[in-house]
């Protein structure tokens, strides 16, 4: 497996600097989740870690070999990148999306294969998307678009995908859909890397968390052993208990605002806490 790393990295946009020596080594064969407030510089990370942006210091390799000194397609073949709302050409079909994730597998002289054509196909099989391949992707729902942008990673067949909020302005139905789907491209091997809103989904579906505040990594780790009240308190300010998720075993945040501040609450045998009723 690919190991990516961010050593010493400074990320700034012009005179800004957003991350500052950061150190980050992506665990192979996890999913990785990047948590933090808005504007705390999770996606100016990922995009450090994709390419997308050049190191002011610092570098950021894969597999010892700094990113910004592998030939584009090469790097392609290894990493794949979702943005936050990726566009696509008006009229694009499902299945021209996904066939371009086979480009950096094409060479000067090499046509379009049957292996392209083959795993393609298997990329929106895998997805769903077989019954969408000739719609247009602006005629798709949120969660229909996402997958495609899924599939079209798949077929890039990268060992490491990052994706930037990929459960942004989707609904909850569609959010839980996309994120078993990268449960499972996980379970084949696959490392993942994903900036997350929800601190709760975070610790349902990610084995490795990076909390961030203000460019820096505050803590990270394994969600049973970061994710408590303090962390919750220094990295959102936010005040909250921490109970077990019922379904996965997995830490719960229970927020408590200003308006429900007096409630009570107990305590239970292992320490943690939960807002009564």
């Amino acid at each position: 497996m690919t190991n990516l790393q961010a050593q010493r990295l400074s990320l700034a946009y012009d005179s800004q600097l957003i991350i500052e020596d950061l150190g980050l080594t992506i665990e192979a064969g996890k999913i990785t989740a990047l948590v933090g407030p808005n504007g705390c510089g999770k996606s100016t990370l990922l995009r450090g870690l994709s390419r997308l942006l050049k190191p002011r210091h610092g570098a950021i390799t894969l597999d010892g070999q700094a990113i910004h000194q592998i030939p584009t397609k090469v790097l392609a073949k290894a990493l794949g990148i979702l943005p936050q709302s990726p566009q696509a050409p008006e009229g694009l079909t499902v299945y021209e999306l996904v066939a371009q994730g086979r480009y950096p597998h094409q060479g000067f002289f090499k046509q379009w294969s049957a292996d392209d054509e083959r795993i393609t196909q298997e990329a929106l099989a895998y997805t769903n998307m077989l019954t969408y391949a000739n719609r247009p992707l602006d005629t798709l729902s949120g969660g229909q678009r996402q997958r495609a942008w899924i599939a079209m990673a798949l077929a890039q067949e990268t060992g490491i995908l990052l994706l930037d909020e990929p459960t942004t302005f989707l609904d909850l139905a569609y959010q839980v859909e996309v994120l078993d789907l990268l449960h499972d491209l996980n379970q084949q091997g696959r490392t993942i890397v994903m900036v997350l809103h929800d601190l709760n989904q975070a610790c349902r579906y990610a084995h490795h968390l990076v909390a961030m505040r203000a460019g820096a990594i505050v803590t990270q780790g394994a969600p049973a052993d970061i994710v408590t009240p303090e962390t919750v308190e220094a990295v959102f300010g936010l005040t909250a208990r921490i109970i077990t998720d019922p379904i996965t075993g997995t830490p719960m945040v229970v927020p408590i605002g200003r308006v429900h501040a007096s409630q009570g609450a107990k305590v239970y045998a292992n320490g943690h806490e939960r807002v009564e009723a």
